[in-house]
């Protein structure tokens, strides 16, 4: 049985919890939250195990075979170092770190430990995103001729989300919680790519995040890659992520609709391939037991994060 701690049980933390709940090899050894109440009602719901407010003490005391780092970025390259020294495997939530650096150090400090390293970015495991790839290295869309990321918010953070660190220039902003999805998929899917131009616009608060953002960005055959980004608008969330080709457009919509159509047709909705669903806790347990995984490790983090601060930082 592969014993996993999980540290920051906010939204985001508590989504893979039932992930790793539900599989016959994984068991939640313990659960950590600098919110006491948190840690202990989390640990109540998971009948009664260890809860802790300080991850160290929870390394210390408790035997892990992975630990599931779910705290807000400024604090993942302390408490991923922590879990590193120790030799234990780890799940990074997004983005790997709060700068290039720290990603960097990150990278290096988990290469050297031996263990898996992965990072929480499902884009890769999910239908839609999956046969997004597919039909792209099928050619479908003909010679790319740009790739385009709209990324759209009537309200930031989102109803749903309302916190201070989300809200922060210093580690939130939709460039940073939603783009970065995007950025690794980009790399991915795509190829090396490189920022040319960015403008980038901040409300008059200045701890709050970025309310726009225009940038362009180039992928190594010169193809253009365009991201538009605003928040505090009218009208509905939209994120669109779209390959334009000589031959048709695809588009993947709102994380999962595929949309697409040739040269004189219109855009329409498309079946998705669900033979392709995949699952991260599955391709984790079979990482750890050393069986092939489709797994994005820190080092996909990385080259994320070098351009997630370009963009940042505009």
């Amino acid at each position: 049985m592969i014993k996993v701690g999980v540290i920051g049980l906010g939204a985001i933390g508590q989504r893979l919890i039932r992930g790793f709940q539900e599989h016959p090899e994984m068991e939640i050894a313990a659960v950590c939250d600098s919110l006491q109440t948190r840690a202990k009602e989390t640990a109540a719901e998971l009948g009664g195990i260890p809860s802790y407010v300080d991850h160290q003490e929870m390394l210390e005391k408790t035997e892990l075979d992975l630990v599931y780092v779910a705290v807000p970025p400024k604090f993942h390259h302390a408490v991923a170092s922590d879990v590193l020294t120790k030799g234990i495997h780890i799940l990074c939530e997004k983005p790997l770190a709060n700068s290039v650096e720290e990603a960097e150090s990150l990278l290096k400090q988990a290469q050297d430990a031996g263990v898996v390293h992965a990072m929480n970015f499902p884009l890769n495991y999910s239908a839609g995103s999956k046969t997004f790839e597919k039909l792209i290295k099928e050619n479908s869309v003909g010679k790319l001729r740009r790739v385009q990321l709209k990324m759209h918010f009537p309200q930031w953070p989102r109803p749903w989300q309302q916190n201070a660190w989300v809200a922060s220039k210093e580690q939130g902003g939709y460039v940073l919680e939603v783009g970065v999805h995007f950025i690794q998929q980009l790399q991915k899917i795509f190829g090396s790519v490189t920022v040319k131009d960015v403008q980038v616009q901040f409300p008059e608060d200045p701890q709050a995040s970025e309310n726009a953002i225009l940038a362009i960005l180039e992928l190594s055959d010169g193809t253009p890659v365009l991201i538009d980004g605003m928040s505090q608008i009218a009208g509905k969330e939209e994120i669109a992520f779209t390959a334009y080709g000589d031959e048709g457009t695809l588009s993947l919509l709102n994380w999962g609709q595929l949309v697409g159509g040739k040269l004189g047709e219109e855009i329409l909705p498309l079946n998705t391939d669900e033979s392709l669903t995949d699952s991260l806790v599955d391709n984790l347990v079979k990482a750890i037991k050393g069986e092939e995984a489709t797994i994005i490790n820190f080092a996909a983090g990385y080259e994320a994060q070098v351009i997630l601060e370009q963009l940042r930082k505009g």
